[in-house]
């Protein structure tokens, strides 16, 4: 893969042929180092997949993970309105500092609402490339109104284990309205981000 032409306005220059590079979990969001790259680095990060930048103090290239196996795998690069230092959204493949923590700040790289934005492309892309084995391509296959008709159902299963003390059977039927409920958004078109919104702006009020 060559330079992408939005990366070739990049200014290596301003400091001495590095950038600045932020890499953040691509589904945490969770900012999980930082480091430099020069245009070698940029370009071996395009071609491998695997984030790697130059090492100032080694003096060459370094690629994140090639003695631990704690690859970065490439999934986005975006760069500032300055054109001098880089975003990249990243899968880590185990811990990101070499001491052993999630990232070089010693924070959690734990979300399970992460898990949620995953699911919620899985199923859009159900939608979009359905396959005969899938049980969620099956339920778009049948409409909206069978869709609904689930999310209905899996209400009323949750509000009856509600009225008992068993967690897992609750937990179990919760599990199963929210995946129902996030089919029924995306076979409206809508997105869980909207009603989102929709909360905070409620919140303000």
């Amino acid at each position: 893969m060559q330079l992408i032409d939005f990366l070739m306005e990049i200014d290596f220059e301003k400091h001495g042929g590095l950038v600045p590079v932020v890499v953040q979990d691509v589904k945490t969001r969770v900012v999980l180092m930082v480091a430099f790259m020069n245009k070698e680095a940029l370009q071996t990060t395009l071609d491998s997949g695997k984030v790697t930048f130059f090492s100032r103090t080694k003096g060459r290239l370094w690629t994140k993970g090639e003695s631990s196996g704690h690859f970065l795998m490439l999934k986005e690069i975006i760069q500032d309105c300055d054109n001098d230092s880089l975003l990249i959204k990243a899968e880590p493949i185990g811990p990101t500092c070499h001491t052993g923590a999630d990232t070089c700040f010693n924070e959690s790289n734990n979300d399970s609402i992460a898990f949620i934005r995953s699911l919620s492309k899985t199923i859009k892309d159900r939608k979009i490339q359905p396959n005969d084995t899938s049980y969620t391509a099956s339920l778009f296959k049948r409409g909206i109104n069978k869709v609904a008709q689930k999310v209905g159902e899996e209400a009323i299963e949750l509000v009856i284990e509600a009225k008992d003390n068993n967690k897992e059977l609750f937990l179990g039927e919760a599990a199963d309205l929210l995946y129902h409920y996030l089919v029924l958004l995306e076979a409206k078109d809508y997105s869980l981000e909207e009603v989102v919104k929709v909360l905070e702006s409620r919140n303000k009020k």
